[in-house]
């Protein structure tokens, strides 16, 4: 197992559901902490709801793998710095941290909204930010630890959807990603950023108002694509798993895009 013995936290593990998402779909986190666990890693499912977290945990368990649910709201420091201690309290050590939390408020330069701008920045950079910093000491005494942050393809290129908020803080975080690269590199530790194109999963339901509405905003997302169709969750995770793994121990400070062309 590529992950055996290895102790993941992922920020953003849980599912969050629309009344007409599909139940076979899960969403990127919940993707990521499932891949991990098959491979080895006990999987600490932090998310802002905890029934979601929970829910992550029992399908991890159903599996056979190993993990816990924390609740854990990125906007809160005191919350993500009590939970990151308590977790390496717990289990001695944190190995990865994947921060996979993101959200979206629509809006253009003449439309968005200063409070919007705020609580997207909020949530997208600065708890990335909180996270990591959270656990750097750690890592840097242990002298190891991978660092996963997820961005979007948003951030590289204009999207026909508007979300001046979301595209600006993901293009932060990638820049962020490559300062603590190469600010920790001397200390082994590794952090990456994950560049999803179009992705079919809950979140991106949530773009939409209805059952209706979804099935023609996936048709002309999938339309967009190169290959002709939108990825799924487990194209994420299996980009997360080699970022955790010692398959990349000489990786630091990459985009990997995975986006089946949507960016070229």
């Amino acid at each position: 197992m590529r992950l055996n013995g290895k102790v993941a936290l992922v920020v953003g593990a849980g599912t969050h559901r629309t009344a007409f998402t599909t139940q076979d779909h899960i969403g990127n986190g919940t993707a990521c902490a499932l891949r991990f666990a098959q491979e080895g890693a006990f999987v600490v499912c932090a998310d802002r709801s905890l029934k979601a977290a929970q829910d992550a945990v029992a399908w991890i368990q159903a599996q056979g793998g190993r993990a816990e649910a924390v609740e854990m709201d990125v906007r809160d420091a005191k919350q993500v710095d009590t939970g990151v201690a308590a977790a390496i309290a717990a289990h001695g050590v944190i190995d990865i941290l994947h921060n996979n939390v993101g959200i979206e408020i629509k809006g253009d330069l003449l439309e968005v909204d200063d409070d919007d701008w705020d609580t997207v920045m909020a949530v997208n950079l600065r708890g990335a930010m909180a996270t990591s910093r959270a656990v750097m000491p750690h890592m840097m005494s242990r002298r190891s630890g991978s660092i996963i942050n997820v961005s979007s393809i948003a951030s590289l290129k204009w999207s026909p959807m508007q979300f001046l908020s979301y595209s600006s803080s993901k293009a932060a975080l990638n820049h962020m990603t490559r300062v603590i690269a190469r600010q920790y590199a001397p200390h082994q530790v590794r952090c990456n950023a994950i560049v999803p194109g179009m992705i079919r999963t809950p979140h991106a339901d949530a773009l939409y108002a209805s059952a209706a509405e979804a099935e023609e905003g996936h048709a002309f997302r999938d339309s967009r694509c190169p290959m002709g169709r939108q990825g799924s969750a487990q194209d994420i995770a299996n980009a997360a798993l080699f970022l955790a793994s010692e398959e990349s121990s000489y990786i630091t400070g990459s985009l990997l895009v995975v986006d089946g062309g949507a960016a070229l």
